[in-house]
């Protein structure tokens, strides 16, 4: 099992000052609106590889009005075996990060602590554009290979100096070759990763829950092997020029996704059914990673509960705590979160003098 035991924030967002110990148990915050429960949240998602929950910049983390940069401290026990971990960023710098006090990569920390998150802006994921589907895929395929992220920079960075290429209308071939092999090689990688992730969803799925189950689909027009996908960047060099961007390769997938039980796309299914479906998804990734290795993720799922019927609340307390996973869970009240009883832990936060408070308290 994965969680954390303990999380110390200095100057990050509106917390100056913050602390908590855990046990393992689902953790819940409760508090008014604007008492620090979300920025509480993204500290813990930057514990992950990547820009957090938010995606924000390390300068729109830094806490006002001291701007003297933020730091994040945590204790994570891996299979029995705790990790000390910190991120940080000071102005102007780029974010760091140690394990166990020695400098490490992103990448480090997705083998440490797979992740995952729902907040209540990605209630339209089925809806919005390509992007944001592509992001949530390759947050699940992290949990599974963590070289990922590595993969996915590989070649964005190799695009990138392609278009710089096509934009300035440099047309020598021996450049365009060089980083169509790159591209080619890393997004050759990054194909296969997401359809394996896809099938061990799909094998982890529960028929029996009350969540609707997704049939998912990897929408990608581009080729899948190496050589193909080299051969069709060369062979869309006039064409990209002319549009001054890579228009074929995996960054422009898209994930599909349909109610099979209802004959219906995810787009057109209520709002509320769009959430289950996305929380039936966290939950067979989940699932999938215990089968695996015997280690969920640590799930983040921000004002959750205040969109579910009752039957919904206690299904997916009952999910999480049968998978043994540390779900951190935010409210306005404790009342959402009363099924859980001594299951769970429970944190109250406070919005004083400009800042945020946290303590301990009973459900």
């Amino acid at each position: 099992m994965t969680h954390l035991t303990t999380l110390r924030l200095s100057h990050f967002r509106s917390h100056i000052a913050a602390s908590a110990a855990f046990d393992g148990r689902p953790v819940v915050l409760f508090g008014d609106n604007g008492a620090g429960k979300t920025n509480l949240l993204e500290a813990i998602s930057l514990l992950s590889p990547g820009r957090g929950l938010r995606r924000a910049l390390g300068e729109d983390l830094i806490g006002r009005p001291a701007g003297l940069g933020w730091k994040i401290s945590a204790t994570l026990t891996h299979n029995g075996t705790p990790h000390e971990i910190e991120t940080e960023a000071r102005p102007g710098a780029p974010r760091s990060v140690r394990i166990n006090g020695k400098t490490a990569t992103q990448t480090a920390l997705g083998r440490l602590c797979p992740m995952l998150w729902l907040t209540p802006v990605m209630d339209r994921l089925w809806l919005e554009g390509a992007e944001g589907r592509r992001r949530f895929l390759d947050r699940l395929v992290l949990g599974f290979h963590p070289e990922h992220a590595e993969a996915v920079l590989e070649y964005e960075k190799a695009m990138r100096e392609r278009n710089r290429l096509l934009r300035d209308e440099i047309r020598d071939p021996a450049w365009y070759g060089a980083l169509e092999t790159r591209m080619a090689q890393a997004g050759a990688q990054i194909t296969a990763n997401r359809l394996a992730t896809l099938t061990r969803l799909h094998a982890a799925a529960d028929p029996d829950s009350i969540f609707p189950q997704a049939d998912l689909t990897l929408l990608d027009a581009s080729p899948r092997g190496e050589f193909d996908l080299a051969q069709a960047f060369a062979e869309g060099r006039a064409r990209d020029m002319a549009a001054g961007r890579t228009l074929t390769g995996p960054h422009r997938a898209d994930l599909g996704a349909y109610w099979a039980a209802r004959e219906m796309p995810a787009a057109q299914c209520s709002t509320g059914e769009q959430k289950a479906l996305l929380i039936a998804l966290i939950l067979s990734h989940a699932r999938a990673l215990s089968q695996d290795s015997g280690t969920p993720p640590i799930v983040l799922l921000d004002e959750v509960a205040a969109h579910l019927d009752e039957g919904r609340r206690i299904a997916l307390y009952d999910a999480i705590c049968a998978l043994r996973a540390q779900a951190v869970m935010t409210g306005t009240g404790p009342e959402l979160f009363a099924p859980l009883g001594a299951r769970a832990q429970v944190f109250e936060l406070r919005e004083t003098g400009g800042a945020s408070t946290l303590s301990e308290s009973p459900l």
